[in-house]
This record gives structure tokens, C-alpha cells and sequence, in this order.
């Protein structure tokens, strides 16, 4: 298969462009590498389009591997005919491959090889034919055999149509036909297992939808409910259609005493073989594609959340919110130093919670915390009030936020946390842990496995192997657009940073400890076990501030700083302004010279010259700065204050497939369906929404006892 060519189509790029990623792939660089510093390479595409060009091609090769296999194993039966070659040559899929290696793959112990053992097969085949004046019962007389087991024309004729059976159900072509059917026109059907039992899935107790139609997370609600018991799930098919096929590609009409006899071995084949295989091919195919998308939409709500703009510069005190063992306290500077904790107990009666006041007040005028970082989990509602009166009681603003405690548990009780907080109980860590969301997300959202992170639906449902796959990916490119200082980031972080392994991480912090901070990118390679290739995979992606470089803490890999250099003088910057690293006008000089004919003079791509230009014109820059500032608190509401027409400020907590969760104060979040989102019409919520977005809603309706509601934005 040329990959390039199929690739180029797949993704509507240029050949070129499809065969150099393929090489760069092949050579060893990672995706954000690729995506960053080989724009003029591919176009400038973005990581996510190569990440998925990558998982195609991978998709391709294995189909070649497998269309290898299938033709090795063929020939080596001594049955490999040009047609079946030809046939393997063309399928597009390991679906079609398998239908055509299908009869050729050994079989355990079937009604059809018990027929063949008793010598039925010429039967079978002469019935096939249909020729004029056969008489199947006639010739099914000579196969009588008392030694063999055929007692009769009737015992030999059924071992006749077994054999027929299996060859229809082994047709290739045939199965293609009916699972096109299967696609266009049947339906996911699920009823209750127990009709007198409640549970969450009364909605699908009598339910039916096209499989053209059934939205993704319809498939994966009716699999965990037959899962879990509550559902009888199947499809449902004219079966007049698929049996049309059959008896037109099997019945000549030549011998009618033929034709009744390979209906009716075409009906058992359909209804014994075929449709419990397309059954069961349909339902994986959707729950594939609802999975897939469903990885996607977690892994949107990931990159989202990981993408958080951080609230830099301020101490922090974070709450981890409990009734039995109390609210664990931590109490956080700028820099993430963890300055005090303690635990208090606003829950346990007036006495304590008195206590747990002037505590949390103490800790507050002490360090000068500006903001409180509250956990969402377990009695955090509890917690948040408790919080904001607390603030009432102060002379100075402090806000409050609550943040996602997702993986926190999992964090604190990990190596990372003990080899990072090793002074500190279990239970405190969570508290730090909280605290720094506030301050980082991404810098601490990246110690814990993206898939206890939580911003999803079904996710346990999810092939677990793909999901890690997916999530690893947005974390990777999420780490790499923003860059990590190499003297402060974590092992966990710099693990993320394109080229660098455990290895080569565990050694820069050795060398940190060692020799005091980095002064330049090139002291990188004195690090043990980074090679050239690594310092190339990585070097763009790692800042440091303290060198005497303005380029080292930007994202211009080392390999264009001969041409930042050239640049900076051919826009006529004095030394002095190199030194100072102020090129806020650069844009504008470079427009005045011209973009292309300074790309031209430099030797560069226009994008690799237009990223230079981002970066000397911000050094140092965060993207998550120039995204809109998290919605802090300072007071609470109880849903018993809500009103149907309120309209409040709310953060967008999860997209998914059919609405997205808004946290507006109180302590369930509200439901804004997807019918609600806008006023035009869309597929999906995240093509309007994202994690983290600051939203105005209207309240439509309030359930106090289901403790549900339903918010609109349209208005």
C-alpha cells in the first residue's frame, strides 16, 4: 500500500506533505516536535491531526501485516488462487479480510464437519449445482450408511444442507451484503429484564433506534444496563432482506426440487450463523465509534481542564473537605512551598466549628493567603460555607474557588507524593495537592494518571489500553504548548516533555541538586544519558528564565537562534535592546521590512518565521494567560435560594454528548441541555463549549428532592 497516497486523501494534505510525516515518524520525533518545528514540513498541522495521521497510519501497516499473515497461511493450505489473492489485495478493512480468510480457518468441531466426516460433502455440492433432472433424494439414497451414521435420505440430506449452511455463512460476499442491511436499516433494540425493577435505565425499558441513528452515549447507557443486569439488548432486522440475498445468490431456479432444499440451508445459515455474527459485529462496531467518541470528548474536557489559566503570585490555602476525619488544611505560597497545615472540624458541632473559625482565620492573617482552593468532593458544600463566612469576618478581599478533586486520593497515597511531601501525613497531601490546582493546574494535574482525572462519560467503560493512549497524548501536547522551566518543573512534569524518558528526568533533577540551577539550554547536555536526539526532541519545550539568553526562555528551538539573531538585526535592534529583550514592536517592523522577503533573506519557512516573531514578541509567555481568569467566590447559596428565571455566573465543570455541567454556587451543578446552549444548531456541546468557560444562565427549573437543575443559556 503506498501510505502516503492513502494518508494524503484521508486527511486532504499534499502526498509530500503525508510521506514527510510518515519519515519524521519513522525517525524517532515526537509528535509535539513535529507539530512545532517542522511546520514547512506538513503544512503546519497541529498536533491532534498528526497524533491522528500517526494512529491511522499504524491502523494501515497493521492492516498489511494481517493481509500478509491471512495470505501466508492460505498458501500454506495450497489453496491461494489469483482471485483470493486478488480479493486480499483489495479489501480496505480487517473486517473484509477476515470474512475472505473466514473459510479457510481451521474450525472446531461444527454440524458441517460432522457432516463431511460421514462423506456428505458430494451431496451437498450436487445440490448446489441445481442441474435439470437431479433428484436430490434419489442421490441422497447412495450415502446411506449404517457404519457412517446415516441412517436414511432424511439424516443425509440435513448433513447435506449443514454443509451448505457453513459454505453460505463462510461467503464473503454474502456476509458483506447483509451487514450493509444490517447498517441501513436495523435497529438497537433493548427491553427491561425485569419490568417491576426501578433503576437508571427505565428510559431504555422499551427503547428502539436505528443503528444509522443511536447516538453514541444510547450505545454505551444500554451496554452497561445489560451489564448490570437491568436490560435484554439486541438487534432487531427485516429478516425478508438479508434472506432475499441469500436465495438470489444461491437459487439458479434451474431444479425446483433443488431450490426449496438451499432456502431452506440459506434460512438456517442466516439464522443459526450469520445474523448472531452481524449481531454482534454491529453492536462492537458501535460501541467503538461511541467509545472512540466518547475518548474524544474526555479528552477535550481534559485538555480543557489541564489548560486552566493559573492564578500565579498568590498564596493559597487549600481545603480538603471531610465530615469523620475533619477538613484537612494546607496552606500553599506563590511559589507552591507549603507553608503550614492542619485539620479542623467545622462539622462537628458549634464548639468545633468555633474552633475551626479562628484557626482557619489565624492561618489566613498569618501567611497573607489571598484565595481558598476548596475540594468538591465529600462535605464540600459544607465546607464552602463554612469558607465564606469566614471571609465576611476578614478586613481585606480573599475569594474562594472550588476546584475538581479528582485523583487527589490516588496523588497523595503515590510515590511522587511521598518522595515530593514526605514530612507530611497521607491525608495533608490531598489538602497541598488542592491548594496548587488553584495555582497550577497543569503542573499538578500531571502527577496523577489522566484517567483517574474524572472529565468524562462511561470512561470505565472505555478499552482501557485506547483511553490511556488518548489521555497520555492530550497531557503530552498540553505540557509541550506551555512549556516547563527546567529548574522548578517536577519529575512528573518534565516526564511529559517531548524526547525525555524517566531516565533522562531523574538525571536533571540529580544534576539540579547537584550543580544549583540551569543557566542555558546548551547545559542541558551535560546531563547523563541526554544525546543529541534528545536535546533536539526536548530543548524548544524547556524555559529557563535565568539564563543571560532572552531566547532560552522562549519557545525558539536552539537550531533558530542563528536566524532570531540575524532577525533581530535585520529589524535594526540595538545591543542594548537584545540585552533588555524588548521586542513588544516587532510585529510591526516586521511587517514594515516584509514578512516574505525576510523568510527569504533568513533561509526560513514563513511559519517558522512567524513563530520567532510570537515568541521574541512575548518572552516567556504562558498561552494560558490569554485565556479568561476562573470565577472566584466569596459567598454561597443553597438551592433552596434559587428561582425559577434566575439568572446567574456560572464555570462550565463537563461537556458531554448531551449537555454540559455548570457549577453556579451551589453545591450540584446545573444541567444545561444541548437544546439549551444556543440558539442555532449543533451536533455537540463542545463545538460551543469548553471546560472551564465562565457562562451567564438562566434557571428553568429547580428539583430540590432529586437534587437537580436545569439551566438554560438561551436568553
Amino acid at each position: 500500500m503506498n501510505y502516503a497516497s492513502t494518508l494524503a486523501q484521508l486527511f486532504n494534505t499534499k502526498e509530500e506533505y503525508a510521506q514527510n510525516i510518515i519519515t519524521l515518524l519513522d525517525d524517532g520525533n515526537t509528535i509535539p516536535f513535529i507539530a512545532r518545528y517542522r511546520k514547512e514540513m506538513h503544512g503546519s498541522m497541529d498536533d491532534q491531526l498528526i497524533r491522528e495521521f500517526s494512529e491511522k497510519l499504524d491502523y494501515l501497516r497493521g492492516l498489511d501485516k494481517r493481509r500478509e499473515e491471512i495470505r501466508a497461511l492460505i498458501d500454506g493450505q495450497e489453496k491461494l488462487t489469483d482471485e483470493v489473492s486478488a480479493a486480499l489485495d483489495k479489501a480496505a478493512t480487517l473486517s473484509e479480510l477476515e470474512d475472505i480468510y473466514r473459510p479457510f480457518r481451521p474450525k472446531r468441531k461444527t454440524r458441517a464437519s460432522v457432516a463431511k466426516e460421514k462423506g456428505l460433502e458430494p451431496l451437498a455440492l450436487a445440490i448446489i449445482r441445481q442441474e435439470k433432472g437431479f433428484s436430490p433424494e434419489t442421490y441422497a439414497r447412495e450415502f446411506i450408511s449404517e457404519e457412517k451414521g446415516v441412517e436414511n435420505t432424511e439424516q443425509a440430506l440435513a448433513g447435506a444442507m449443514d454443509i451448505i449452511a457453513e459454505q453460505v455463512s463462510d461467503s464473503a460476499e454474502i456476509r458483506k451484503f447483509i451487514r450493509e442491511i444490517a447498517r441501513n436499516h436495523g435497529a438497537i433494540r433493548s427491553v427491561a429484564a425485569d419490568e417491576e425493577q426501578d433503576s437508571v435505565y427505565t428510559l431504555y425499558y422499551d427503547f428502539s433506534e436505528s443503528v444509522k441513528k443511536i447516538a453514541g452515549h444510547r450505545v454505551l447507557a444500554v451496554n452497561r444496563g445489560e451489564k448490570e443486569g437491568f436490560l435484554k439488548v439486541g438487534l432487531e432486522l427485516d429478516n425478508a432482506r438479508p434472506l432475499s440475498v441469500i436465495n438470489r445468490l444461491l437459487d439458479r431456479g434451474d431444479n425446483p426440487l433443488c431450490s426449496d432444499l438451499l432456502r431452506a440451508a440459506g434460512e438456517d445459515a442466516y439464522n443459526r450463523l450469520i445474523f448472531p455474527s452481524i449481531e454482534r459485529e454491529i453492536r462492537n462496531e458501535l460501541t467503538e465509534t461511541a467509545a472512540e467518541n466518547a475518548i474524544k470528548v474526555f479528552a477535550v474536557n481534559l485538555k480543557q481542564l489541564l489548560m486552566q489559566p493559573p492564578v500565579k503570585g498568590k498564596t493559597v490555602l487549600g481545603l480538603d473537605p471531610g465530615y469523620r476525619t475533619g477538613c484537612k488544611v494546607a496552606v500553599v505560597s506563590d511559589t507552591g512551598k507549603v507553608l503550614d497545615t492542619a485539620v479542623i472540624y467545622p462539622t462537628h458541632g458549634e464548639r468545633k466549628a468555633a474552633e475551626s473559625k479562628q484557626k482557619l482565620l489565624q492561618l489566613i492573617r498569618k501567611y497573607r493567603v489571598e484565595m481558598l482552593s476548596i475540594g468538591n468532593g465529600t462535605a464540600s458544600k459544607e465546607t464552602e460555607m463554612f469558607a465564606a463566612d469566614v471571609i465576611k469576618e476578614l478586613d481585606r478581599p480573599v475569594y474562594y474557588m472550588v476546584v475538581s478533586e479528582a485523583g487527589a486520593s490516588v496523588y497523595s497515597a503515590s510515590k511522587l507524593a511521598a518522595a515530593e511531601l514526605p514530612e507530611l501525613d497521607l491525608t495533608l497531601r490531598s489538602a497541598v495537592s488542592i491548594a496548587r490546582r488553584l495555582q497550577d493546574p497543569l503542573a499538578e494535574l500531571v502527577k496523577i494518571e489522566p484517567k483517574a482525572i474524572g472529565v468524562g462519560q462511561y470512561q470505565h467503560d472505555m478499552p482501557q489500553k485506547r483511553l490511556g493512549e488518548a489521555l497520555d497524548g492530550v497531557v503530552e501536547d498540553c505540557v509541550n504548548s506551555v512549556g516547563a522551566d527546567l529548574n522548578t518543573a517536577s519529575p512528573a512534569l518534565l516526564l511529559r516533555v517531548s524526547g525525555l524518558n524517566s531516565t533522562v528526568c531523574k538525571n536533571i533533577v540529580a544534576y539540579r541538586e547537584e550543580n544549583g540551577a540551569f543557566h542555558s539550554r546548551a547545559e542541558l547536555k551535560k546531563v547523563p544519558k541526554l544525546g543529541p536526539k534528545a536535546f533536539e526532541q526536548s530543548a524548544g519545550f524547556l524555559r529557563v528564565p535565568e539564563s543571560r539568553n532572552p531566547l532560552d526562555n522562549t519557545g525558539v528551538h536552539p537550531e533558530s537562534y542563528k536566524s532570531a539573531k540575524e532577525l533581530l538585526e535585520l529589524l535594526d535592534y540595538s545591543d542594548k535592546e537584545i540585552k533588555a529583550a524588548k521586542f513588544s514592536d516587532i510585529a510591526n517592523r516586521v511587517k514594515a521590512k516584509g514578512t516574505k522577503t525576510l523568510a527569504e533573506q533568513l533561509g526560513i519557512g514563513l511559519p517558522t518565521l512567524d513563530d520567532i516573531v510570537k515568541e521574541l514578541a512575548k518572552p516567556g509567555r504562558d498561552p494560558r494567560d490569554e485565556l479568561p481568569v476562573p470565577l472566584l467566590r466569596t459567598d454561597v447559596m443553597d438551592i433552596s435560594d434559587l428561582k425559577e428565571g434566575m439568572e446567574l455566573k456560572g464555570t462550565v465543570r463537563n461537556v458531554i454528548d448531551f449537555g454540559a455541567f455548570v457549577d453556579i454556587g451551589v453545591h450540584q451543578d446545573g444541567l444545561v441541555h444541548i437544546s439549551q446552549i444556543c440558539d442555532k444548531f449543533i451536533k455537540h456541546p463542545s463545538e460551543v463549549l469548553k471546560v472551564g468557560d465562565v457562562v451567564n444562565v438562566k434557571i428553568l427549573s429547580i428539583d430540590e428532592k432529586k437534587n437537580r437543575i436545569s439551566l438554560t443559556m438561551r436568553f
